[in-house]
C-alpha cells in the first residue's frame, strides 16, 4: 500500500521570499528522490487560477466574500491537485494555504469564526503536515515587492494593513507550534533556505 505523502506550506507577508524558497525546496526534495509537486494559492487548477485573477486584479471585496472566493479556489485545488498527489505518495510544496486567508482577510476584518466555518466546509479537517512562516518587517518586505513589476492589489495596500497581516501570521504560529515554525526571512536566500531545511529535518525527517 502506498503511504500518503507530506504537505508542506510556506506562509508569510509580501516580499518574504515564499516563491523563491518553494522552488528551492521542491528542487531539493526532487534531488533527494522524493516525488514532489510545487503549487500555489490562490491557484493550482485552471478554475482556481481564474479566481486568483479576480482576487488579485479586482476589488476591493467585502472581507467575507473575499474569503469565500479564496476557499472556493482552495477546495478546487485540494480536490483536484493536492489530495490526488498526496494519495499517490508524493509530497506537495505549496506557496500559501489557509493560513494566508486567516491572516490577510483577518486583517480586513474577517471574524475568525467565519474563517473556521469556511475551513470546515472546504477542508474537512485537512491541514498541512508542516508550515514554515517566513517572517520579516513588513516595510522591508514591501520594498522587496515594489522592486518587482506588476504589483497586485494586496501589494498596493498600506503598511498598517501589512503590519496586521504579520501579526496574524505570528499569532497562528504561536497557537500551533506543532505545525508551524517561524523562520527569519530577512537574511540572504541561502541562509533562509538552510533554516527551512533545519525545520523540516526536525519535523518531517527530510534530508537532502
Amino acid at each position: 500500500m502506498t503511504l500518503r505523502g507530506r504537505f508542506i506550506t510556506l506562509e508569510g507577508g509580501e516580499g518574504a521570499g515564499k516563491s523563491t524558497q518553494a522552488r528551492r525546496l521542491a528542487a531539493a526534495l526532487a534531488g533527494a528522490g522524493v516525488p514532489v509537486l510545487r503549487t500555489r494559492e490562490p491557484g493550482g487548477t485552471p478554475g482556481a487560477e481564474r479566481i486568483r485573477d479576480l482576487l488579485l486584479g479586482h476589488g476591493p471585496w467585502d472581507a467575507v466574500a473575499e474569503a469565500m472566493l479564496h476557499f472556493a479556489a482552495r477546495r478546487e485545488h485540494l480536490a483536484k491537485t493536492i489530495r490526488p498527489f498526496l494519495d499517490a505518495g508524493g509530497w506537495v510544496v505549496c506557496d500559501r494555504f489557509a493560513d494566508s486567508t486567516l491572516a490577510y482577510q483577518g486583517a480586513q476584518g474577517l471574524p475568525r469564526e467565519v474563517w473556521a466555518r469556511l475551513a470546515a466546509v472546504a477542508l474537512q479537517g485537512f491541514a498541512p503536515d508542516a508550515t514554515v512562516v517566513l517572517d520579516m518587517p513588513p516595510a522591508d518586505g514591501m520594498a522587496r515587492a515594489a522592486a518587482r513589476s506588476g504589483a497586485d492589489r494586496y501589494e498596493r495596500m498600506g503598511l498598517a494593513f501589512h503590519e496586521r497581516v504579520r501579526d496574524g501570521f505570528l499569532a497562528i504560529a504561536a497557537a500551533e507550534p506543532g505545525r508551524c515554525a517561524v523562520v527569519d526571512a530577512s537574511g540572504a536566500p541561502d541562509a533562509v533556505f538552510a533554516a527551512i531545511g533545519g525545520v523540516l529535518r526536525e519535523r518531517l525527517g527530510v534530508a537532502w
